[in-house]
Protein backbone atom coordinates (compact mmCIF):
# COMPACT_ATOMS: atom_id res chain seq x y z
CA UNK A 1 0.00 0.00 0.00
CA UNK A 2 3.03 2.20 1.11
CA UNK A 3 4.62 1.57 -2.29
CA UNK A 4 1.28 2.42 -4.42
CA UNK A 5 0.82 5.72 -2.53
CA UNK A 6 4.41 6.77 -3.44
CA UNK A 7 4.34 6.02 -7.06
CA UNK A 8 0.75 7.91 -6.69
CA UNK A 9 2.31 10.56 -5.67
CA UNK A 10 5.17 10.54 -7.41
CA UNK A 11 3.22 10.21 -10.54
CA UNK A 12 1.35 13.42 -9.63
CA UNK A 13 4.97 15.52 -8.99
CA UNK A 14 5.56 14.47 -12.36
CA UNK A 15 2.47 16.11 -13.59
CA UNK A 16 2.89 19.09 -12.49
CA UNK A 17 6.78 19.80 -13.31
CA UNK A 18 5.73 19.18 -16.33
CA UNK A 19 2.62 21.41 -16.51
CA UNK A 20 5.24 23.76 -15.09
CA UNK A 21 7.50 23.91 -17.82
CA UNK A 22 5.25 24.09 -20.48
CA UNK A 23 3.29 27.02 -18.58
CA UNK A 24 6.42 28.75 -18.55
CA UNK A 25 7.80 28.22 -22.12
CA UNK A 26 4.60 29.58 -22.98
CA UNK A 27 4.95 32.40 -20.84
CA UNK A 28 8.44 33.07 -22.12
CA UNK A 29 7.55 32.82 -25.80
CA UNK A 30 4.08 35.22 -25.19
CA UNK A 31 7.09 37.90 -23.86
CA UNK A 32 9.14 37.21 -26.75
CA UNK A 33 6.22 37.43 -29.26
CA UNK A 34 5.10 41.08 -27.59
CA UNK A 35 8.50 42.36 -27.28
CA UNK A 36 8.53 41.51 -31.14
CA UNK A 37 5.68 43.15 -31.72
CA UNK A 38 6.84 46.30 -30.09
CA UNK A 39 9.81 46.69 -32.09
CA UNK A 40 8.25 46.04 -35.48
CA UNK A 41 5.87 49.36 -34.43
CA UNK A 42 9.24 50.95 -33.56
CA UNK A 43 10.55 49.74 -36.87
CA UNK A 44 7.41 51.07 -38.07
CA UNK A 45 7.31 54.85 -36.69
CA UNK A 46 11.11 55.33 -38.06
CA UNK A 47 9.46 55.05 -41.38
CA UNK A 48 6.45 56.70 -40.95
CA UNK A 49 8.89 59.75 -39.57
CA UNK A 50 10.86 59.43 -42.78
CA UNK A 51 8.35 60.06 -44.99
CA UNK A 52 7.68 63.34 -42.83
CA UNK A 53 11.08 64.40 -43.17
CA UNK A 54 10.64 64.30 -46.53
CA UNK A 55 7.51 65.73 -46.87
CA UNK A 56 9.14 68.75 -45.56
CA UNK A 57 11.48 69.11 -49.11
CA UNK A 58 8.77 68.75 -51.73
CA UNK A 59 5.59 70.83 -52.92
CA UNK A 60 2.76 69.26 -51.11
CA UNK A 61 0.26 69.72 -53.65
CA UNK A 62 2.72 67.81 -55.86
CA UNK A 63 2.35 63.71 -56.64
CA UNK A 64 3.77 62.00 -53.50
CA UNK A 65 2.47 58.75 -54.49
CA UNK A 66 5.89 57.57 -55.45
CA UNK A 67 7.50 58.76 -52.56
CA UNK A 68 6.54 56.44 -49.78
CA UNK A 69 7.42 53.06 -51.16
CA UNK A 70 10.91 54.55 -52.11
CA UNK A 71 11.23 55.46 -48.31
CA UNK A 72 10.65 52.37 -47.21
CA UNK A 73 12.59 50.29 -49.22
CA UNK A 74 15.01 48.84 -46.46
CA UNK A 75 11.94 47.28 -45.11
CA UNK A 76 11.83 43.60 -46.78
CA UNK A 77 9.40 41.44 -44.35
CA UNK A 78 6.59 42.95 -43.29
CA UNK A 79 3.40 43.69 -45.13
CA UNK A 80 2.23 47.20 -45.47
CA UNK A 81 0.07 49.85 -47.06
CA UNK A 82 0.21 53.32 -47.48
CA UNK A 83 -2.80 55.41 -48.30
CA UNK A 84 -1.92 58.91 -49.76
CA UNK A 85 -4.55 61.99 -48.87
CA UNK A 86 -6.16 61.34 -52.08
CA UNK A 87 -7.10 58.01 -51.02
CA UNK A 88 -5.13 55.85 -53.42
CA UNK A 89 -3.20 52.55 -52.04
CA UNK A 90 0.42 51.48 -52.37
CA UNK A 91 2.00 48.28 -51.38
CA UNK A 92 5.07 46.19 -49.64
CA UNK A 93 5.51 43.30 -49.21
CA UNK A 94 2.45 41.59 -50.56
CA UNK A 95 2.01 39.00 -52.55
CA UNK A 96 -0.42 38.26 -55.34
CA UNK A 97 -1.10 41.93 -55.42
CA UNK A 98 -1.60 43.78 -58.90
CA UNK A 99 -0.30 47.81 -59.15
CA UNK A 100 -3.91 48.62 -59.86
CA UNK A 101 -5.27 46.29 -57.28
CA UNK A 102 -7.20 49.42 -55.21
CA UNK A 103 -10.12 47.21 -53.81
CA UNK A 104 -8.41 44.53 -52.39
CA UNK A 105 -5.64 46.52 -51.12
CA UNK A 106 -8.58 48.62 -49.24
CA UNK A 107 -9.87 45.30 -48.04
CA UNK A 108 -6.37 44.40 -46.49
CA UNK A 109 -6.73 48.07 -44.19
CA UNK A 110 -9.51 46.39 -42.73
CA UNK A 111 -7.38 43.66 -41.38
CA UNK A 112 -4.29 45.14 -41.06
CA UNK A 113 -6.18 47.88 -38.64
CA UNK A 114 -7.04 44.51 -36.73
CA UNK A 115 -3.56 43.51 -35.98
CA UNK A 116 -1.98 46.61 -35.90
CA UNK A 117 -2.52 50.45 -35.00
CA UNK A 118 -2.53 52.49 -38.40
CA UNK A 119 0.18 55.08 -38.64
CA UNK A 120 -0.67 58.50 -39.23
CA UNK A 121 1.79 60.93 -41.34
CA UNK A 122 1.39 64.40 -40.26
CA UNK A 123 2.96 67.49 -41.41
CA UNK A 124 1.72 71.24 -40.29
CA UNK A 125 -1.55 69.67 -39.07
CA UNK A 126 -2.07 67.99 -42.24
CA UNK A 127 -2.16 63.90 -42.66
CA UNK A 128 0.52 63.41 -45.49
CA UNK A 129 -0.71 59.50 -45.31
CA UNK A 130 -2.27 56.38 -43.35
CA UNK A 131 0.61 53.47 -43.07
CA UNK A 132 -1.77 50.51 -42.79
CA UNK A 133 1.23 47.18 -41.60
CA UNK A 134 0.23 43.75 -40.76
CA UNK A 135 2.15 41.24 -38.98
CA UNK A 136 5.47 39.51 -40.85
CA UNK A 137 5.80 35.99 -41.87
CA UNK A 138 8.66 35.65 -38.37
CA UNK A 139 6.15 37.40 -36.23
CA UNK A 140 3.10 35.28 -37.72
CA UNK A 141 4.92 31.79 -36.92
CA UNK A 142 5.99 33.19 -33.87
CA UNK A 143 1.93 33.34 -32.84
CA UNK A 144 1.63 29.73 -33.09
CA UNK A 145 4.33 28.41 -31.63
CA UNK A 146 2.86 27.80 -28.50
CA UNK A 147 -0.09 26.47 -30.14
CA UNK A 148 2.35 23.92 -32.27
CA UNK A 149 4.18 23.50 -28.86
CA UNK A 150 1.29 22.73 -27.10
CA UNK A 151 0.00 20.16 -29.39
CA UNK A 152 3.46 18.50 -29.45
CA UNK A 153 2.89 18.12 -25.33
CA UNK A 154 -0.45 16.82 -25.61
CA UNK A 155 0.66 14.08 -28.36
CA UNK A 156 3.27 13.32 -26.18
CA UNK A 157 1.17 12.84 -23.29
CA UNK A 158 -0.88 10.48 -25.11
CA UNK A 159 2.52 8.14 -26.36
CA UNK A 160 2.75 8.33 -22.63
CA UNK A 161 -0.52 7.60 -21.33
CA UNK A 162 -0.96 4.66 -24.29
CA UNK A 163 2.31 3.04 -23.44
CA UNK A 164 1.37 3.01 -19.85
CA UNK A 165 -2.05 1.74 -20.69
CA UNK A 166 -0.63 -1.35 -22.70
CA UNK A 167 1.81 -1.80 -20.40
CA UNK A 168 0.09 -2.44 -17.69
CA UNK A 169 -2.86 -4.46 -20.30
CA UNK A 170 0.19 -6.54 -20.88
CA UNK A 171 0.95 -7.16 -17.32
CA UNK A 172 -2.73 -8.26 -16.32
CA UNK A 173 -3.17 -10.17 -19.05
CA UNK A 174 0.17 -12.00 -18.13
CA UNK A 175 -1.19 -12.45 -14.43
CA UNK A 176 -4.02 -14.01 -15.74
CA UNK A 177 -2.65 -16.04 -18.11
CA UNK A 178 -0.75 -17.45 -15.20
CA UNK A 179 -3.31 -17.89 -12.83
CA UNK A 180 -5.20 -19.74 -15.67
CA UNK A 181 -2.70 -22.06 -16.32
CA UNK A 182 -2.24 -22.66 -12.73
CA UNK A 183 -5.92 -23.63 -11.90
CA UNK A 184 -5.42 -25.79 -15.13
CA UNK A 185 -2.75 -27.40 -13.13
CA UNK A 186 -4.11 -28.01 -9.40
CA UNK A 187 -7.59 -29.51 -10.87
CA UNK A 188 -5.72 -32.04 -12.52
CA UNK A 189 -4.28 -33.50 -9.83
CA UNK A 190 -7.65 -34.35 -8.07
CA UNK A 191 -9.58 -35.02 -11.62
CA UNK A 192 -7.34 -37.79 -12.12
CA UNK A 193 -8.03 -38.92 -8.61
CA UNK A 194 -11.76 -38.95 -9.63
CA UNK A 195 -10.92 -40.55 -12.56
CA UNK A 196 -9.46 -43.73 -10.73
CA UNK A 197 -12.40 -43.39 -7.59
CA UNK A 198 -14.74 -43.86 -10.55
CA UNK A 199 -13.27 -47.07 -12.13
CA UNK A 200 -13.44 -48.42 -8.68
CA UNK A 201 -16.67 -48.09 -8.68
CA UNK A 202 -17.53 -49.77 -11.65
CA UNK A 203 -16.36 -53.00 -9.98
CA UNK A 204 -18.84 -52.17 -6.84
CA UNK A 205 -22.34 -52.58 -6.90
CA UNK A 206 -23.41 -49.04 -7.37
CA UNK A 207 -26.01 -48.09 -9.69
CA UNK A 208 -24.75 -47.57 -13.38
CA UNK A 209 -26.15 -43.97 -13.06
CA UNK A 210 -25.14 -42.55 -10.64
CA UNK A 211 -21.72 -43.48 -12.57
CA UNK A 212 -22.85 -42.12 -15.52
CA UNK A 213 -23.74 -38.40 -13.89
CA UNK A 214 -20.23 -38.53 -12.65
CA UNK A 215 -18.66 -39.27 -15.32
CA UNK A 216 -20.32 -36.32 -17.29
CA UNK A 217 -18.93 -34.45 -14.40
CA UNK A 218 -15.53 -35.58 -14.85
CA UNK A 219 -16.18 -35.09 -18.36
CA UNK A 220 -16.70 -31.57 -17.84
CA UNK A 221 -14.18 -30.65 -15.49
CA UNK A 222 -11.25 -31.99 -17.80
CA UNK A 223 -13.12 -29.29 -20.89
CA UNK A 224 -12.48 -26.54 -18.07
CA UNK A 225 -9.41 -27.73 -17.32
CA UNK A 226 -8.29 -28.06 -21.40
CA UNK A 227 -9.89 -24.22 -21.49
CA UNK A 228 -7.74 -22.62 -18.98
CA UNK A 229 -4.99 -24.13 -19.97
CA UNK A 230 -5.35 -22.90 -23.69
CA UNK A 231 -4.94 -19.17 -21.94
CA UNK A 232 -2.30 -17.31 -23.59
CA UNK A 233 -1.46 -19.55 -26.11
CA UNK A 234 -2.38 -19.95 -29.76
CA UNK A 235 -5.06 -22.27 -30.26
CA UNK A 236 -5.62 -25.22 -32.36
CA UNK A 237 -8.14 -25.11 -35.01
CA UNK A 238 -9.79 -27.46 -36.56
CA UNK A 239 -12.56 -28.40 -39.14
CA UNK A 240 -16.01 -28.61 -37.04
CA UNK A 241 -19.52 -28.94 -37.68
CA UNK A 242 -21.19 -25.46 -35.78
CA UNK A 243 -24.48 -26.68 -35.59
CA UNK A 244 -23.28 -30.00 -33.50
CA UNK A 245 -20.83 -28.27 -31.37
CA UNK A 246 -23.15 -25.60 -30.94
CA UNK A 247 -26.49 -27.69 -29.53
CA UNK A 248 -23.51 -29.92 -27.37
CA UNK A 249 -22.98 -26.99 -25.15
CA UNK A 250 -26.55 -25.90 -25.35
CA UNK A 251 -28.24 -29.17 -24.27
CA UNK A 252 -25.86 -29.42 -21.44
CA UNK A 253 -26.88 -26.50 -20.07
CA UNK A 254 -30.36 -26.72 -20.47
CA UNK A 255 -30.08 -30.12 -18.69
CA UNK A 256 -28.24 -28.54 -15.72
CA UNK A 257 -30.56 -25.34 -15.29
CA UNK A 258 -33.75 -23.96 -13.35
CA UNK A 259 -37.18 -25.82 -14.59
CA UNK A 260 -38.46 -22.19 -15.08
CA UNK A 261 -36.24 -21.45 -18.58
CA UNK A 262 -37.12 -23.09 -21.54
CA UNK A 263 -34.81 -23.76 -24.03
CA UNK A 264 -34.85 -23.49 -27.82
CA UNK A 265 -32.21 -24.12 -30.81
CA UNK A 266 -33.14 -23.32 -34.23
CA UNK A 267 -30.93 -25.16 -36.89
CA UNK A 268 -30.25 -26.39 -40.32
CA UNK A 269 -29.86 -29.52 -40.78
CA UNK A 270 -27.01 -29.18 -43.14
CA UNK A 271 -23.36 -29.32 -41.65
CA UNK A 272 -21.89 -25.81 -41.18
CA UNK A 273 -18.58 -26.22 -41.32
CA UNK A 274 -15.76 -23.54 -39.62
CA UNK A 275 -12.37 -23.30 -38.29
CA UNK A 276 -12.92 -24.00 -34.45
CA UNK A 277 -11.60 -24.85 -31.40
CA UNK A 278 -14.00 -26.85 -29.91
CA UNK A 279 -13.18 -26.21 -25.84
CA UNK A 280 -12.77 -22.93 -26.62
CA UNK A 281 -15.98 -22.26 -28.62
CA UNK A 282 -18.35 -24.19 -26.11
CA UNK A 283 -17.30 -21.63 -23.39
CA UNK A 284 -18.26 -18.71 -25.56
CA UNK A 285 -21.97 -20.04 -26.29
CA UNK A 286 -21.93 -20.82 -22.17
CA UNK A 287 -20.56 -17.38 -21.45
CA UNK A 288 -23.63 -16.03 -23.54
CA UNK A 289 -26.04 -18.18 -22.23
CA UNK A 290 -25.31 -17.97 -18.79
CA UNK A 291 -25.23 -14.13 -19.28
CA UNK A 292 -28.73 -14.12 -20.78
CA UNK A 293 -29.84 -16.70 -17.99
CA UNK A 294 -28.28 -13.87 -15.09
CA UNK A 295 -30.09 -10.91 -17.10
CA UNK A 296 -33.36 -12.83 -17.24
CA UNK A 297 -32.70 -13.81 -13.30
CA UNK A 298 -32.95 -17.32 -13.55
CA UNK A 299 -37.08 -17.28 -15.61
CA UNK A 300 -37.49 -16.70 -19.14
CA UNK A 301 -36.40 -17.91 -22.53
CA UNK A 302 -33.32 -19.00 -24.16
CA UNK A 303 -33.12 -19.36 -27.78
CA UNK A 304 -29.91 -20.03 -30.64
CA UNK A 305 -30.68 -19.60 -34.11
CA UNK A 306 -27.98 -20.38 -36.45
CA UNK A 307 -27.60 -19.61 -40.08
CA UNK A 308 -25.50 -19.07 -43.04
CA UNK A 309 -24.34 -17.07 -45.48
CA UNK A 310 -21.98 -18.02 -48.96
CA UNK A 311 -19.00 -16.52 -46.17
CA UNK A 312 -20.53 -16.55 -42.82
CA UNK A 313 -22.17 -18.84 -40.06
CA UNK A 314 -24.29 -16.70 -38.36
CA UNK A 315 -24.99 -17.63 -34.18
CA UNK A 316 -27.73 -15.21 -32.63
CA UNK A 317 -28.40 -16.04 -28.51
CA UNK A 318 -31.81 -14.50 -27.65
CA UNK A 319 -32.74 -13.96 -23.66
CA UNK A 320 -35.93 -12.27 -22.33
CA UNK A 321 -33.91 -10.42 -20.03
CA UNK A 322 -34.16 -6.73 -18.73
CA UNK A 323 -32.54 -5.81 -21.91
CA UNK A 324 -29.99 -3.36 -22.72
CA UNK A 325 -29.70 0.54 -23.75
CA UNK A 326 -28.21 1.54 -26.88
CA UNK A 327 -25.21 3.05 -24.85
CA UNK A 328 -24.14 -0.37 -23.36
CA UNK A 329 -23.97 -1.98 -26.76
CA UNK A 330 -20.25 -1.73 -27.23
CA UNK A 331 -19.48 -1.30 -23.12
CA UNK A 332 -20.66 -4.94 -22.36
CA UNK A 333 -17.69 -6.54 -24.02
CA UNK A 334 -15.20 -4.47 -22.03
CA UNK A 335 -13.03 -5.87 -19.36
CA UNK A 336 -14.47 -5.58 -15.65
CA UNK A 337 -17.89 -4.51 -16.92
CA UNK A 338 -20.56 -5.98 -15.03
CA UNK A 339 -23.92 -5.29 -13.83
CA UNK A 340 -24.05 -8.09 -11.00
CA UNK A 341 -23.41 -7.34 -7.60
CA UNK A 342 -21.02 -10.15 -7.62
CA UNK A 343 -19.30 -11.02 -10.59
CA UNK A 344 -15.72 -9.85 -11.76
CA UNK A 345 -16.96 -8.51 -15.46
CA UNK A 346 -14.94 -11.29 -17.69
CA UNK A 347 -17.71 -13.54 -19.48
CA UNK A 348 -18.53 -11.22 -22.27
CA UNK A 349 -15.04 -10.05 -22.59
CA UNK A 350 -13.45 -13.30 -22.63
CA UNK A 351 -16.34 -14.79 -24.83
CA UNK A 352 -15.31 -11.53 -27.11
CA UNK A 353 -11.78 -12.73 -27.17
CA UNK A 354 -12.27 -16.16 -27.76
CA UNK A 355 -14.41 -15.07 -31.06
CA UNK A 356 -12.61 -12.02 -32.65
CA UNK A 357 -8.81 -12.78 -31.47
CA UNK A 358 -9.17 -17.02 -31.35
CA UNK A 359 -11.03 -17.18 -34.55
CA UNK A 360 -11.24 -14.32 -36.46
CA UNK A 361 -14.93 -13.64 -36.35
CA UNK A 362 -16.91 -10.91 -35.12
CA UNK A 363 -19.26 -10.72 -31.85
CA UNK A 364 -21.86 -7.39 -31.17
CA UNK A 365 -25.44 -7.02 -29.59
CA UNK A 366 -27.70 -7.43 -32.68
CA UNK A 367 -30.51 -5.62 -30.76
CA UNK A 368 -31.90 -5.34 -27.58
CA UNK A 369 -35.07 -3.73 -25.68
CA UNK A 370 -35.19 -2.56 -21.97
CA UNK A 371 -38.10 -5.19 -20.89
CA UNK A 372 -37.95 -7.60 -23.68
CA UNK A 373 -34.35 -9.02 -23.84
CA UNK A 374 -31.25 -8.84 -25.82
CA UNK A 375 -29.94 -10.60 -29.12
CA UNK A 376 -25.98 -11.33 -29.19
CA UNK A 377 -24.58 -12.36 -32.79
CA UNK A 378 -21.79 -14.36 -33.52
CA UNK A 379 -20.10 -14.36 -36.77
CA UNK A 380 -17.45 -17.30 -37.84
CA UNK A 381 -15.85 -17.62 -41.25
CA UNK A 382 -17.10 -20.68 -43.22
CA UNK A 383 -15.48 -23.14 -44.39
Amino acid sequence: MKNYSKQHFLRWVAIVISFLIISLILWNTYRFFQKFKEEERIKMENFSQAQMELGKMINLKGDISDFPLKIIQSNTSTPMIIEDSDGNFQSKNIKKVTKNDQAYLKHLTVKFSEENTPIKVIYEGKVLSTMYYGNSDLLNKLKYYPLALLLIFLLFSAVVYFFYKSSRTASQNKLWTGMAKETAHQIGTPLSSLIGWTELLKTESVNPSYISEIEKDIHRLETITERFSKIGSVPLLKTTNIVSATKESFDYLEARSSKLITFKMNAPEEHLLAALNPELFSWAIENLVKNGIDAMRGEGHIEITIGASDAFVLIDVRDTGKGLSKKLFNKIFETGYTSKKRGWGLGLSLTKRIIEEYHKGKIKVLDSEIGEGTTIRMRLNRL
